[in-house]
């Protein structure tokens, strides 16, 4: 078009900003900015957002808090979604005072904080262990949602996920339920991750009852649960010494039509180790092969581990010998328990390592 003699529309300057930002080409997309502006061309708020966006998503915090700022020194107002971008930006670079500060300007700017900003505060900070200052927004938080559900715009899933996973984090297991509650009777339907949310909350506050009942909720209302749902649980009934239940969920994933991944089968045989059921434990260890599911590093290690904390020692040295020649290496408890278990040993055991 410029060896045409043809200048660009503003429109079709924000159509190519927008297409370079999407193929993650942000210095052609600001070179092409400072030349619309360079032209006359006045750019409205669709433009500054794009780029501010394509700026985070490239984790250019400092350039995308100095790009709100030139808004600002050209009378360009940001809206909310700009700002709750820089700030989301700035929490995924810990930088905790910088993403505050920008809260608190929005605040004294009379810029109403939605629930997508609020989600990004406090997601950000439950990360950064500020517990005193997630509750105090929290609560500010909790009022602006009753605001907005009685007025009518609809809280998506996101929203509400992003609720609980932080009232978990807290340990407020109480109001996440309440949350959860609110969200079936706004018309909202629960995803996958809302269901791994929950569970996962559910087991890390010792309310495994609580995460049976919504197990069983999900199945008889024909929602399908992925392999990272079935790991939570199982982990959670491992972990709570409920090995029987834990066996039975695991064996009949096969029935569900869902394939345990090394994650799922690691959890396993590290329960069994636990209640020291060290045949069941080699068992799914050898089988598990067969079902695509080959061993990593992390379970020959747990499998290891647990055979030498109870001194099933047959089995150690065929293991390692096998670890090591699959160029899998012994992690720093296994290998200290192999050093005790050796030093501690007779002869015999030394010669056939």
């Amino acid at each position: 078009m410029f060896k045409l003699g043809v200048d660009p529309d503003i429109v079709t300057f924000s159509t190519l900003i927008n297409g370079l930002c999407k193929q993650s080409k942000i210095s052609q997309a600001v070179s092409l900015f400072d030349e619309m502006v360079g032209k006359g061309y006045q750019p409205h708020l669709i433009v500054y957002n794009t780029l501010l966006n394509g700026l985070c998503k490239i984790g250019s915090s400092d350039k995308a808090v100095r790009f709100l700022r030139m808004m600002e020194g050209r009378g360009f107002e940001p809206d909310i979604v700009a700002y709750s971008t820089v700030m989301d930006c700035l929490w995924k670079h810990d930088m905790v005072k910088q993403a505050l500060h920008l809260f608190s300007e929005v605040k004294v700017k009379g810029i109403k904080p939605n629930t997508v900003t609020y989600s990004c505060l406090i997601h950000g900070m439950c990360n950064s262990g500020q517990q005193k200052e997630v509750t105090r927004l929290l609560n500010e938080m909790v009022g602006t949602v009753e605001i907005m559900r009685k007025q009518g715009p609809i809280l998506n899933n996101v929203t509400y996920n992003t609720l609980m996973q932080c009232m978990f984090q807290l340990k407020r297991g109480s109001t996440a339920s309440e949350f959860f509650r609110k969200m079936l009777a706004s018309g909202q339907v629960p995803d996958i991750v809302t269901c791994s949310t929950l569970l996962d909350g559910f087991c890390k506050t010792d309310k495994l009852e609580e995460a049976l009942k919504l197990f069983q909720a999900i199945r008889n209302n024909g929602l399908e649960l992925d392999i990272v749902s079935y790991s939570i649980l199982i982990d959670g009934l491992c972990k709570a010494r409920h090995i029987d239940v834990a066996k039975e969920l695991f064996y009949k994933l096969s029935e569900n039509g869902i394939k345990p991944n090394v994650y799922t089968c690691t959890i396993m045989i590290n329960g069994f180790l636990k209640e020291e059921l060290l045949d069941e434990a080699y068992q799914l260890f050898r089988s598990m092969r067969g079902n695509d599911c080959l061993p990593n590093s992390c379970w020959y290690n747990v499998m290891i581990q647990g055979l030498l904390r109870s001194s099933y020692n047959l089995k150690v040295t065929q293991l390692i010998a096998e670890m090591v020649g699959k160029g899998f290496a012994a992690d720093i408890c296994t290998a200290t328990l192999y050093v005790h278990l050796i030093l501690r040993s007779d002869k015999s055991f030394l010669m056939a390592v």
